[in-house]
């Protein structure tokens, strides 16, 4: 640079972003601080983890989701399947 305060203006930033890094850790800090606290005060039902999969087909249910026996994984367009060939590659002479 120019002038001969460059360095000062260095130290100026490297000072401001290393507050901004502070405050960031401390919002992130109480943000998890605060959860944990609600979850241990609170007084929350707990999940019934038996009927988690008849609670997921019910949440599923009626979205994007299309149950269709025919179609295999690698055929989700719907598409014909392709047999595999039978020719071998053939082997190329390397000079």
């Amino acid at each position: 640079m120019a002038g001969e305060n460059w360095t000062m203006w260095l130290n100026i930033t490297n000072f401001a972003l290393g507050i901004v890094t502070l405050i960031a850790l401390l919002v992130v800090f109480f943000a998890v601080g605060w959860d944990l606290l609600v979850r241990k005060v609170g007084r929350t039902p707990t999940v019934d983890l038996r009927n988690i999969d008849a609670d997921l087909k019910a949440l599923l249910h009626g979205s994007h989701s299309l149950s269709v026996p025919e179609l295999g994984l690698t055929m989700a367009d719907g598409g014909e399947p392709l047999e595999p060939s039978t020719c071998k590659p053939s082997k190329k002479s390397q000079e």
